[in-house]
């Protein structure tokens, strides 16, 4: 398998006059750059620095699956190509903002998230995370409701037509609603979700489970490692325990949202295989699947020990041409590394395929 660092494809704007009274869109050209960005980790690239904080803490506030930072980024461009002014940010029916939030909707949404005191849809910092927060409720109603369709694809159009039309239309409403405005709204959004994705995100040739949970674990390249974080739906804060989760004498794990090395998989391969939470453990669901060395595939787990399975301490996916990708220890983040030098290479316990 063939590892390459790509650039996102472009995407052909199209300008949406949005009058349907829930969100609004002001800016819609995919093609254009945005200014002041960051490729910081995270699992993001190409957002500006003040807005990157605040997409990965309304991510991992959500226990959606189908919540991921470059959802956010992408859906903050297309509402206002993350502009923050009232003259560059306010639609002709009054949405508002960076999220374009209508004032009735922002009422329901709307927190004083980043503590200065006011609930406000100018703020950054409220702005996204009233739109994780409606997200992720709309993710939530998507995946029960039985409707065809992306789930993602389902919760934005609820998110700029209101799930109501979702309703009427058993879906996504069709390009004769409204002039088409929602349906290209949703389908310029998942097609620009790639831009935004991470630095280093991988091309993984190939099918089947393992590369499914490559490609998923890959959308999470630079998130902090926080041992005892993670969980099946994202990154979550940690604790310490015993010596673990310290940096520097300090505990660093309570107040860091991110993945430990187990956590990372378990959340890459969920739900195709409900994995268990620990290495060691994982271990013990896949071992009767052992896998030589000389014949990993993407996605196989790989694992290092103190001594025996019992001493398991480490795993990492293997993310072909000799390298994993992997959560290695407090301090670092998410990370693609050669397999000979991830971990001591004395301590290698072997691997299996889920």
């Amino acid at each position: 398998m063939k590892v390459l660092i790509t650039a996102a494809a472009a995407v052909i704007g199209l300008v949406l006059v949005v009058t349907l009274g829930i969100v609004g869109v002001v800016i819609a050209d995919a093609d254009a750059e945005a200014t002041e960005t960051t490729d910081g980790g995270g699992g993001l690239r190409g957002v500006p620095a003040e807005f990157r904080e605040w997409i990965l803490k309304a991510d991992a506030a959500c226990d959606q699956p189908a919540m991921v930072p470059s959802l956010l980024a992408a859906q903050l461009y297309q509402e206002s190509k993350f502009k923050t002014t009232r003259a560059e940010a306010t639609s002709h029916v009054g949405a508002q903002g960076p999220a374009q939030f209508m004032p009735g909707t922002w009422a329901t949404w709307g927190r004083d998230d980043d503590g200065n005191g006011e609930a406000s849809p100018w703020d950054i910092g409220d702005a996204v995370m009233a739109q994780g927060r409606m997200m992720c409720s709309l993710l939530k109603k998507a995946e029960g409701s039985g409707y065809p369709g992306d789930v993602r694809a389902l919760a934005l159009a609820g998110y700029n037509a209101g799930w109501g039309r979702i309703e009427q239309y058993g879906g996504v409403p069709p390009k004769s609603f409204a002039g088409g405005e929602t349906y290209h709204y949703v389908q310029i959004i998942l097609s620009t979700m790639k831009r935004f994705e991470g630095p280093g995100m991988l091309q993984v040739s190939g099918s089947g489970t393992g590369a499914k949970a490559l490609r998923k674990a890959a959308t999470r390249l630079g998130t902090p490692y926080s041992w005892g974080g993670g969980s099946a739906h994202g990154p979550t804060l940690g604790f310490c325990s015993g010596g673990s989760g310290y940096r520097n004498g300090r505990c660093v794990a309570d107040d860091t949202v991110g993945f430990d090395c187990s956590s990372l998989v378990l959340y890459a391969y969920w739900p195709d295989v409900k994995l268990p939470r620990t290495a060691a453990a994982q271990y013990g669901a896949t071992s009767d699947r052992a896998v030589s060395r000389q014949n990993l595939k993407p996605g196989d787990l790989l694992f290092w020990s103190h001594g025996g399975s019992g001493a398991i301490y480490h795993v990492a996916l293997y993310a072909g041409d000799g390298n994993v990708l992997h959560a290695p220890r407090t301090g670092k983040n998410v990370e693609i590394a050669p397999l000979t030098s991830a971990m001591p290479d004395r301590d290698y316990f072997g691997a299996t395929r889920p």
